[in-house]
Order: structure tokens, then C-alpha cells, then sequence
């Protein structure tokens, strides 16, 4: 008897074990995703470096602009002192050669108005200023000209205010001037009459458009939130009585919003020097500055594109430099995992990948020696317990054999007597012919096997009919439900199904006549859509605890007087080459339930298998296809 096992198969012994093959995934989809990674990271580390390095450059530009704009307004505010300072100072120089003249005093002491009125017109176009006006001594004006020659009562009480006190600006609803006062004496300045005051005056918008136009800053004059005069457009002098604004001073401006546009406003006040409450409203426009961050933002930006661009194709180029050793490092690991023991190891790339790849080719080949140790030590230990339970049955049916064999040499023996003998020795016979035959099928196991159409009812039938005939099922009560035998048909081998349904009632009549008074043993089958369920219930003990986790494991036969072991490990192996399997859904005393499941096979095959030669050759045709 030769008999082969092969125990160093990785099919078998999944096939044994229960457990699937793992399925590695495809290396090139790895790869994919780890330059796909490094692509998205340095993307994310370029976008977040660009906004922070953007946001940070905003806030430092815009807080230099803010310093750059406060730092016009003072420069601002300074130029309007000093040209004022220059204004004033001529216009000193003026009055005082003027009410030297002797003819300015002379028509001073006419005492007649109109004579000071007509007389005065000559001073003034000698003076060529914007305001020119002559006083008495209590400050009553007498004669008044300007360029627009408003005669109106708050004008006059405004010379009147300048005229007694040292202020320098004067205002009224049309104009602003900044005026210069000068005392007019009979005599010399330190002995002579008082008779009067020269006022002269210069509007105050000549000032403005100097101060705007080398400096971009927009100047206006407020009195009590009303303009004055102003270098704004009409539409946006609204806003400018913004309380906010007028607390602003140049060096703490306020941010304020004129219409559409934004500005950096500074107030200086003036109601010191001037007749009626006075402040200067300096503004710098943030638009220029807007516009130029705009345009920096722009740029970088666009250094930021360029350098993700380059980022990525640089570390494209680094991942295929760096990673592809590690990679194929990859892929051999998981080619060790499935078995293949010849893949490539890498032997380039960096210093750290070779020394990996060394050690993970030490790694295997020691594993491979180790499995190879375990494979031949699992190997002898199979042996050594496949010995271990065939011998004491192989012996049992021997030593029955020849004790009746002697017996029968003895020549002593009734036909009745002989009768029995001849039966002791059959049956001995047939036992060691089941025990070579389970090994012959254990041994098999996993290789090709030959499918045909079959109706599962009919080889459950015969494997009963098969039972009746062995001892072990002696004063059983078999019981069989197989339903509708046309619904059973299933692509099965014949022979195993049927040995697998075989070996699945003779451990329940084995497991019930050692527990039950009245044996029971029951079979159905049950059709389904994608398999047909087989299940075997019998009232014996049960299955002890402690191998029910190895209860499929081959030689595994506890409580057993006699038998293999290999029955239950047999019907799971021919179950799962039919793509089901065998499991135990209850066991307790009383009531012990196996099911079997059996796949059906492809469904067009199955729909057709009542059209005779046309189900054999698409048989035949599906098993061409399965080798």
C-alpha cells in the first residue's frame, strides 16, 4: 500500500486548517499610492507655508504702511506750520511797512469813514492779499475788501474778535484766512496815538493745495463739524464730522472709511488761533498702498505656485529614487508571504534600504530552514499519530482474522458455527478495507477531482442504504428528509459527496448507540438558491469541550473505541473543495446537529441540467474550463 502524504503542500494545509489564502495587494497600486502621498504632503506643506508666509507679510506691510502713512500726516502737519509760520511772518512785514507809511496815518486821523473807506482801496491793492481791513481802536471795522467781497455781519464780528486778541485765523461761512494784525500809530510806535489796526489776510486754501499736492494727503478745515474748505470731493465731506475722527491725533491716527475708499486720518486743533473753533483733518488714502500689496500678494503667490510645481516634480524624482528600492523591498516581503521564495531582493538605493534588504534576505532564509525543520517534525508527528490510531484497529481486525481463522483449522465447527466465522472475518476484512480506503482519501485530498451533475437526494440515499449495511448503525433509527429530488441537483464528484455524507452519519450512529437507550439518527436536505444545506442530527452525548476547536483536525477521535479520527476531517476537506463547509451548530446531550453545505455550481448549467446531452456538455465544457 503506498500511501501519499503531503504535508509541505500550502494548499493542503489550508485546506485542513480551515483558513483561506491571503491575498496580497497589488504592489503597483503601493506604489501609486505612496508617490500620490508624498505629492498631496509636500502640496499641504507648500500651501500652508505659502498662506502663513502670506499672512505674516500682509501684517507686517500693512503695519508699515499704517507707520508709513502716519508718519506723512506728521510730516503733513508740520509743512502746514511752517508754511503758516512763513505766511504769517511776511504778512507781519507787510503791516508794519504799511502802517508806516505816512499817508496810511494821515487818512487814519481824517475821522470820516467814507474818506477811510475810498482811501483804503489803494493800501489794499498794494498789498495784494486775499482780506484787507482797516479798525478803530476798539476794533469797530471801517473799511473792509476781499477777493469775493462778502460784506456780511459775521465777517465783521470776526475782525472785530481778530482785532482784540492775537489770533491768527479768521472765519466766517465762506472762507478761512490766516490774518496777521499790525497797531497803526500817530507818532512813533512807543510814544505815538493809537489809531487803529491794519489787518491783513490770505485764504487759507492756497495752503491746502500745497500741503496736498507734493504729500497726496487730503486736508480740510472743519468750524464747530462744518466744512470750511476741504480737498475732498463734495460727496465724501459727509464723514467727516465722525467724532472718532476729530479725537484722532497725528501721532495716534485712526482708520476711517470715506465712501468707497479707506483712509488714515489725523486732527490737529486750531481753536487756539482762530476766531471760531478750528481743527485740521489730515488724510492719507490706503488705496496706493492697497494696490501695491495687491501686487505682492500676486507675487507671492505665484512663488508659491512655482515652488509647489517644483516641489512636486522634485519629489516625484526623490520618491522614484527612494522609494522604489523600498518598494521592491515591499513586494518581496509580501511574495515571501504567499509562498514565493525566489522573489528579487533589492541591491540598490540608499545605505539603509541594503542593509534592510540584507537582513530581510538573512530573515528568510532562515525561516525558510526553520519551516522547513517544522514541516518534516509536523511530518513525522502526523505519521506518528496516523500510526498511532491505525495500529490498534489494524491489529484488532488482524488479531480477529486469525483467532477465527484458527477456529476454522480446527475442523470441529457446525455449518452454523462456521457461518459466524466466515461473518467475524468479513467484517474484519471490510473494516481494515474502509480504515486503508479513509486513508487513501485523506491522502488525496486537495487534488483534482471529477464533477458531474448529480442530485444530492440520490447520493444521500445510497450513502444510507450504504449505513444499514455497517455494524455501528445496528439498532439505529435512521430517518431521511430529502424533499423535492429535482430541486437537489448540484455540480458535485460523486463519490466524495457521497463518502462526506457517509462518514457525517456514521459518527452520529457511532456517537448515539454509546449514549441514547434508543438510538436516533435523522438526515435532510434543504435546497437553496446558491447551495443545497445537508444536515445530520443524532441524540447521542454530545462533543466533549475540549476538542470541539479541533474537532476537524485529522486523527482527532476522543471517546472512541475505534475509528481514524479522520471521518469529520474528510467531510469538511470535500466540503470546502465544493466551495461549503462543515460545521457543528448544537451539541449537548440529546441532541447533536453537523451541517454540510454543498455549493450548487454555476447557475446556467444548474437551470439546464433536465435538458440531458446539452447539461453534459456544458459539464464538460465548465470542467475544460476549470483545468
Amino acid at each position: 500500500m503506498a500511501l501519499d502524504i503531503n504535508l509541505s503542500s500550502d494548499a493542503n494545509r489550508n485546506v485542513f486548517s480551515g483558513h483561506p489564502s491571503p491575498i496580497a495587494p497589488d504592489p503597483r497600486t503601493q506604489g501609486i499610492r505612496t508617490h500620490v502621498l508624498l505629492v498631496v504632503v509636500v502640496s499641504v506643506v507648500t500651501a500652508i507655508v505659502t498662506a502663513l508666509f502670506s499672512i505674516l507679510l500682509q501684517h507686517r506691510l500693512r503695519a508699515q504702511v499704517t507707520d508709513n502713512l502716519s508718519a506723512d500726516l506728521k510730516h503733513s502737519v508740520i509743512t502746514f506750520e511752517n508754511l503758516q509760520t512763513e505766511r504769517l511772518a511776511a504778512l507781519d512785514r507787510e503791516n508794519a511797512l504799511l502802517s508806516e507809511l505816512p499817508t496810511l496815518k494821515a487818512l487814519m486821523t481824517s475821522g470820516d469813514d467814507r474818506t477811510i473807506q475810498n482811501g483804503a482801496v489803494e493800501f489794499w491793492s498794494l498789498s495784494g492779499n486775499d482780506l484787507f481791513a482797516l479798525t478803530d481802536t476798539s476794533g469797530r471795522v471801517i473799511a473792509l475788501y476781499t477777493r469775493n467781497n462778502p460784506q456780511d455781519a459775521p465777517l465783521h464780528t470776526a475782525l472785530v474778535r481778530l482785532a482784540v486778541s492775537e489770533k491768527h485765523f479768521l472765519i466766517d461761512n465762506q472762507a478761512l484766512y490766516a490774518c496777521s494784525r499790525h497797531p497803526l500809530y500817530f507818532g512813533s510806535d512807543d510814544k505815538g496815538t493809537l489809531l487803529g489796526y491794519v489787518i491783513s489776510g490770505i485764504s487759507i486754501e492756497r495752503t491746502v493745495r500745497q500741503i496736498s499736492q507734493p504729500t497726496g494727503v487730503e486736508a480740510t478745515f472743519l468750524s464747530s463739524g462744518h466744512v470750511v474748505t476741504s480737498t475732498l470731493p463734495a460727496e465724501m465731506q459727509s464723514g467727516l464730522a465722525n467724532p472718532v475722527l476729530l479725537k484722532a491725533t497725528p501721532s495716534a491716527p485712526v482708520r476711517v472709511k470715506l465712501g468707497s475708499s479707506d483712509y488714515l486720518a489725523a486732527t490737529e486743533d486750531l481753536s487756539d488761533s482762530a476766531t471760531s473753533p478750528l481743527q485740521l483733518v489730515l488724510l492719507k488714502s490706503f488705496e496706493p498702498s492697497e494696490i501695491w500689496m495687491k501686487r505682492v500678494d500676486r507675487l507671492v503667490l505665484n512663488t508659491g505656485i512655482l515652488a509647489l510645481l517644483a516641489g512636486i516634480v522634485l519629489m516625484t524624482i526623490i520618491a522614484r529614487l527612494l522609494t522604489r528600492p523600498l518598494e521592491v523591498l515591499s513586494q518581496g516581503v509580501r511574495a515571501f508571504g504567499m509562498g514565493d521564495n525566489r522573489y528579487r531582493i533589492p541591491t540598490n538605493g540608499p545605505r539603509e534600504v541594503r542593509q534592510l534588504s540584507s537582513a530581510f534576505a538573512g530573515m528568510r532564509e532562515e525561516i525558510q530552514q526553520k519551516n522547513r525543520a517544522l514541516l518534516e517534525a509536523e511530518r513525522l508527528a502526523t505519521i506518528g499519530r496516523m500510526a498511532s490510531s491505525v495500529s490498534h484497529d489494524l491489529r484488532h481486525y488482524l488479531a480477529a482474522v486469525y483467532a477465527n481463522s484458527e477456529f476454522l483449522a480446527s475442523g470441529r465447527l457446525s455449518e452454523e458455527e462456521r457461518n459466524e466465522i466466515f461473518g467475524d472475518i468479513r467484517t474484519a476484512v471490510h473494516g481494515t478495507t474502509e480504515m486503508i480506503e479513509s486513508l487513501l482519501i485523506f491522502s488525496r485530498t486537495g487534488r483534482s477531482i471529477n464533477k458531474s451533475l448529480e442530485q444530492i437526494s440520490g447520493l444521500a440515499s445510497r450513502a444510507v442504504a450504504l449505513l444499514r449495511a455497517h455494524p455501528d448503525a445496528e439498532g439505529v433509527k435512521l430517518s431521511a428528509n430529502y424533499g423535492d429530488s429535482e430541486k437537489t441537483v448540484a455540480l458535485v464528484d460523486a463519490k466524495q459527496v457521497e463518502r462526506a455524507i457517509y462518514n457525517l452519519l456514521i459518527n452520529a450512529c457511532q456517537a448515539a448507540r454509546a449514549y441514547a437507550s434508543e438510538p436516533a439518527v435523522s438526515i435532510s436536505l434543504e435546497p437553496r438558491e446558491q447551495d443545497i444545506l445537508i444536515r445530520v442530527i443524532d441524540n447521542g452525548s454530545g462533543v466533549a469541550d475540549k476538542i470541539r476547536e479541533h474537532l476537524f483536525e485529522p486523527f482527532v477521535s476522543e471517546g472512541r473505541q475505534k475509528g481514524t479520527g479522520l471521518g469529520l476531517t474528510l467531510a469538511s476537506c470535500i466540503a470546502e473543495e465544493h466551495g461549503g463547509r462543515v460545521i457543528l451548530i448544537d451539541s449537548r446531550p440529546g441532541e447533536t446537529i453537523f451541517q454540510m453545505t454543498l455549493a450548487r455550481g454555476p447557475s446556467g448549467i444548474i437551470e439546464s441540467a433536465s435538458s440531458g446531452h446539452e447539461a453534459s456538455d456544458k459539464v464538460n465544457e465548465h470542467d475544460k474550463v476549470r483545468n
